[in-house]
């Protein structure tokens, strides 16, 4: 009981450490900026695990979002939380990723085994496949906007990890990680249109 406490107390204080790193606001007003048209909406699943799901707004044609969320060897570069490509096989469009992320309130590094797929109408979808996920499933939307020089992307993620900690404290985490992700990917976008000009 008494260790249960503690590490439950070590891990409400790496969460709040981590909550203490500046954010960066992206306003409606800078060019390219990531426009929640819904917001994102983390809270825990009535049958286990944690929900997130969100509509966002991308500069750049689906198919530049597309290719970024698809450069599979580079998905560690998408997100904040350290993240390792241990393995990665492409079978025919089916893409099977053996992944090991390290989160600051969690001990040692998780295992995903996951495959990851394109949707035929635009995004991609990731199902869990093994490792120390009880469930994983994230899917992208992808539709264009504007003039087709902007992206809606539809985002929604279900993901179960075998710890201890509640689920809203997973959730917690998992809000300060995605809201991250969609800046990196924005910031990709950015980057490859720049680069095209």
């Amino acid at each position: 009981m008494l260790r249960t406490f503690f590490f439950s107390a070590f891990l409400f204080h790496c969460l709040m450490a981590q909550a203490s790193f500046p954010v960066e606001i992206a306003t409606a007003e800078e060019v390219g900026s990531v426009q929640s048209l819904r917001s994102l909406i983390v809270k825990p699943d009535p049958d286990g695990g944690v929900r997130a799901k969100a509509t966002l707004l991308f500069p750049g044609s689906p198919a530049v979002i597309h290719s970024i969320l698809a450069d599979y060897r580079k998905w560690p570069e998408l997100f904040e939380t350290q993240m390792r490509l241990a393995h990665l096989e492409d079978h025919e469009g089916r893409v099977l990723l053996d992944l090991y992320i390290s989160h600051a309130f969690l001990p040692g590094e998780q295992r995903l085994l996951c495959e990851s797929q394109s949707l035929p109408e635009g995004g991609l979808v990731t199902e869990l496949k093994g490792g120390d996920f009880k469930q994983y499933h994230r899917v992208w939307k992808l539709q264009p906007a504007g003039d087709g020089n902007q992206t809606q992307a539809e985002f929604e993620l279900l993901i179960e990890v075998e710890t201890i900690a509640p689920d809203w404290l997973v959730a917690a985490a998992m809000e300060r990680e995605l809201n991250a992700h969609f800046r990196i990917v924005r910031q990709k976008a950015l980057d490859y249109l720049t680069q095209e000009k």
